[in-house]
């Protein structure tokens, strides 16, 4: 093996411009192509919002504007403005920045001055203008290259800085911006920012009373066992309820950052929710009966703090301030406190939260028996071996830069998990094979789960028996074949997650592969075509009498065309939940006895063998 030379040649050094290029999951977490909430797009228009909310947390300018087309966000803020003469330097310098000052940025979202100059890197187009007193300073960048350096002008405009950019699609590849993802976004910094009004492209999201209202809005149409409780202090604000679904579903902020991935201000609202429900009742609760089907969010305000990565996902302060108490003690001295003065002062809201706690507790206790026995099977059946190709990278390794892309493949029958298998990436793609179709566990309990060998098996696949806090993917992907029986199945499977385990499609781990339904080809191009418009158009550029294939199930496609489908051009549908429909809405309507909606939904819908034959002949 040949001897590398290492020596003062070896050593580079790199601009800040570079090194972000060279390494943007150091700065904005995974890239992907806007198809994932936390994808690197969302997290370019939070940092430069993020700035905009600081002014506002300030006490400078009530509203900011949010202006998004298909490749380019504009946000304009109305606080203080960049002053014009560091515009460049706070945009374009590493360790530059006025949040290095805490008398002027108290408790901002971040302080390491690192998220507009990833933005400008990382940006074909970059604009950045800054108004103060009746003068604007306007600078322009492309991926973090200065090309115009106005001089400062005259301007009849108001106070604040406008900020315009263009991802680069050579790092964000097949991007699209989602307007779901962006609306629940901008929603968030309204909800944890009471009085702001944010635009959205031209509509106003506005909260008047904080997560009082975001909580409001998730459960809505959810039964809910007693009213939402809302407590609010200095740095600190709390809701929460209980609902009848499975799961626990928590929304944490810190500074008016959404924490998706929690952290020390979330783990001491988990602890001392459960700390004072036992001193109020005088009863020694499991900690899962008290959190069973809970519904909260958390919003915590703190000096100068500590998060576990750039993306600002995870709090890891220790301290509300640098000479203050610990965030443990905070939050738990809060709860204790305005917690068990609101249970006094509202039996009937007591005695609610008291019936599904014990509700929880009775049901714990019938499974205790079925778990342990379930448990047993799946280590029998050999797990590793039979049904999981497992990866080497998994979502609960914090401190590797591959955990946001671990990615479980669940797809039925041999030939297709063999081609999947065959292809993928095993650093970070597993693939869990099903056989036969899964049991319709649509109005199910939980018991069912670890009684059916593929459920069981599955749900020890992912980690996911006890809580979701060791979630072994960060995307599941159902891969099923693109006919009745393939949708059927993911029909069945899309039913198992959503009723035994809503929170992993609430937080955005749940999607669809997308694989070519037509391959068409001439002796020198090949084009896989997802939908009949793209054949068309395929067969229009091939011209002639190129061949066209219709692919019926995921095993017809070979290992070899299945590396492109699931590797950088992989197309993956998230599974989302609109505002206006509940899961037990949806599985109602879906699962349920047949009713005159679905059939009438089903006639509308229908595209019969006849039909598919019909185009793929066209």
């Amino acid at each position: 093996m040949a001897q590398a030379n290492y020596n003062e040649d070896s050593i580079k050094s790199l601009d800040w411009r570079e090194h972000i290029r060279l390494r943007p999951g150091m700065y904005i977490g995974k890239l992907g192509d806007g198809s994932s909430p936390d994808d690197g797009i969302y997290i370019l228009v939070k940092e430069i919002i993020d700035n905009s909310i600081d002014e506002f947390q300030m006490g400078f300018g009530k509203s900011i504007e949010v202006t998004i087309t298909e490749d380019e966000v504009k946000i304009r803020d109305f606080g203080r403005g960049i002053p014009l003469g560091k515009v460049i330097d706070c945009v374009s310098k590493i360790n530059t920045g006025a949040k290095y000052d805490s008398n002027a940025f108290q408790k901002s979202v971040g302080l390491n001055g690192v998220g507009t100059k990833a933005v400008n890197a990382l940006s074909t187009y970059f604009q950045v203008r800054s108004v103060r007193n009746g003068e604007q300073k306007v600078a322009v960048f492309e991926r973090g290259v200065l090309v115009d350096d106005q001089k400062v002008a005259k301007t009849d405009d108001k106070d604040g800085t406008e900020m315009i950019f263009r991802p680069d699609n050579t790092v964000f590849k097949n991007y699209r911006f989602r307007p779901d993802f962006l609306q629940d976004q901008v929603l968030n910094y309204a909800y944890l920012n009471a009085g702001l009004s944010i635009y959205f492209n031209g509509k106003r999201f506005y909260s008047k009373n904080g997560l009082l209202d975001l909580l409001e809005r998730k459960t809505d149409g959810t039964p809910l066992r007693y009213p939402i409780i809302h407590l609010k202090g200095d740095d600190i604000e709390i809701a929460f309820t209980h609902g009848d679904s499975y799961g626990e579903e928590a929304y944490s902020f810190v500074n008016g950052q959404n924490t998706t991935m929690g952290g020390t201000h979330l783990s001491a609202w988990r602890e001392s929710i459960v700390k004072t429900v036992r001193d109020f009742y005088k009863k020694d609760f499991d900690n899962a009966d008290v959190r069973a089907s809970i519904i909260s969010a958390i919003s915590v305000r703190v000096q100068e703090p500590v998060f576990e990565s750039q993306t600002k996902t995870k709090l890891g302060s220790l301290n509300i301030a640098p000479d203050g108490p610990t965030v443990r003690t905070f939050v738990n001295d809060f709860v204790k406190k305005e917690l068990d003065d609101f249970l006094h002062k509202n039996p009937e809201v007591a005695d609610g939260l008291l019936k599904r706690i014990l509700q929880s507790e009775k049901e714990r206790k019938d499974m205790a028996g079925v778990k342990k026995l379930a448990k047993e099977r799946a280590k029998s059946a050999n797990l590793h071996n039979k049904k999981l190709r497992d990866c080497r990278v998994h979502y609960t390794d914090d401190k590797n830069d591959d955990r946001y892309n671990t990615t479980l493949f669940i797809t039925e029958g041999d030939s297709a998990s063999g081609s999947i298998t065959k292809a993928r990436d095993v650093q970070t793609q597993a693939v869990f094979s099903l056989r036969g179709k899964p049991l319709n566990c649509y109005g199910l309990k939980k018991k069912i789960v670890y009684q059916n060998e593929e459920f069981n098996l599955l749900q020890h696949a992912l980690d996911i028996e006890n809580d979701l806090d060791q979630l072994r993917y960060n995307r599941i992907v159902l891969a099923t074949d693109a006919d009745v029986d393939g949708m059927h199945i993911r029909l069945l499977l899309l039913t198992f997650f959503l009723q035994f385990f809503p929170d992993l499609v609430r937080n955005g781990h749940l999607y669809i592969l997308e694989t070519p339904l037509f391959r068409v080809r001439n002796k020198k191009e090949t084009i896989y075509c997802y939908s009949h418009e793209e054949k068309m158009a395929a067969i229009d550029k091939l011209r002639g009498n190129p061949e066209i294939t219709r692919f019926k199930g995921l095993g017809e496609i070979s290992p070899g065309e299945f590396e492109r489908f699931i590797g950088e051009d992989m197309r993956l549908e998230p599974v989302k939940l609109l505002k206006s429909t509940t899961i037990a809405e949806l599985l109602k309507y879906y699962m349920g006895k047949n009713t005159p909606e679905r059939q009438k939904f089903i006639i509308e819908n229908l595209v019969v063998e006849k039909d598919v034959d019909e185009q793929v002949a066209a």
